[in-house]
């Protein structure tokens, strides 16, 4: 045989056979795939119904939050966290309202426009003022608003905010403005104010004096000074020192007659309510406190303000 015959045979003869590969039927797999295709949604599993299992029982779902709610120790757990949070929200807001009455500022603040400027002229000029009682009904004072008598928080909030602002301008006219030292006159007034709160509470403990006077009346009445105190150092930047003496003589003699008149119907009650003078050493504890409280407003506007004019 020729040899490029031999050659040309001998190549057929070593090339491979070529294999078939199948065609891939709908839904089968590839062969040549090394991983499964988890593109779809229905290889992934999502929005399609579960086969039932080989025992007839639906499978079981994979999500976390619904295992979570079925499993009844999780139930159990949720509602003994909600009656846990129930109860210890309950303590707190008892507590908070047994030192401190929360629910009872509102009617601290119900004052309208004309009872704040009736209140307004009765602090700086008490003298002819007859009737001080607070009116009651039904056991229950009434709302400021309707009694010039009863105590307030709007009147001292506003004078305490408005003295602060007084305070920084009367700095600042002086070329002294810095707020360390408005935080320092906002702070100290704010510490007297707790101080006096503290030690007339500790004052009707030890004379053991019984009276519906309570924590936020004290504030109320005691807060009635940021207005005598505001005048005069206004007065005082207008007019110098002379108006300032002047205003705040004034206004401390004011708050003095306006304090008096008014704590003693609340520490003289019993003495008041029967018409007995004062003559037993107890009633004259009272007195004396009642007293000492009016005398201390005079003395704590001086020492707050004096300092503001020159």
């Amino acid at each position: 045989m020729h040899p490029t015959g031999l050659a040309a045979a001998a190549g057929t003869a070593r090339q491979p056979a070529k294999r078939r590969i199948p065609v891939s039927q709908p839904g089968m797999a590839d062969p040549h795939q090394l991983f499964d295709d988890t593109s779809s949604a229905q290889s992934r599993g999502y929005g399609a119904p579960r086969a039932p299992s080989s025992l007839g029982y639906p499978a079981a779902s994979t999500s976390p939050q619904a295992a979570f709610l079925a499993d009844p120790v999780s139930n159990m757990a949720m509602a003994y966290g909600s009656s846990l949070a129930a109860q210890g929200k309950e303590l707190v807001d008892k507590n908070i309202d047994r030192f401190f009455p929360v629910s009872k500022l509102k009617y601290y603040f119900a004052v309208d426009t004309v009872y704040v400027g009736k209140k307004l002229g009765l602090l700086v000029f008490p003298y002819l003022h007859q009737d001080w009682e607070v009116q009651y009904q039904q056991d229950t004072p009434v709302a400021p608003r309707f009694d010039i008598n009863a105590p307030d928080l709007y009147i001292p909030a506003m004078a305490f905010i408005t003295y602060v602002l007084v305070a920084g301008l009367a700095l600042g006219t002086q070329d002294r403005f810095s707020p360390d030292l408005l935080g320092l006159q906002a702070s100290s007034a704010l510490a007297w104010l707790a101080l006096e709160v503290l030690a007339i509470l500790l004052s009707l403990y030890l004379v053991t004096i019984n009276t519906d006077l309570t924590t936020i009346d004290l504030v109320a009445f005691l807060g009635y000074k940021y207005v005598g105190m505001i005048s005069g150092v206004l007065t005082g930047l207008l007019f110098g020192k002379i108006g300032y003496y002047l205003v705040l003589g004034w206004c401390c003699t004011s708050i003095f007659v306006f304090m008096i008149r008014t704590l003693r119907l609340k520490i003289l009650a019993e003495a008041a309510a029967e018409g007995v003078p004062v003559r037993g050493a107890r009633n004259q504890l009272r007195m004396y406190l009642t007293m000492a409280v009016a005398a201390a407003q005079p003395l704590l506007m001086y020492w707050l303000t004096f300092h503001l004019v020159r």
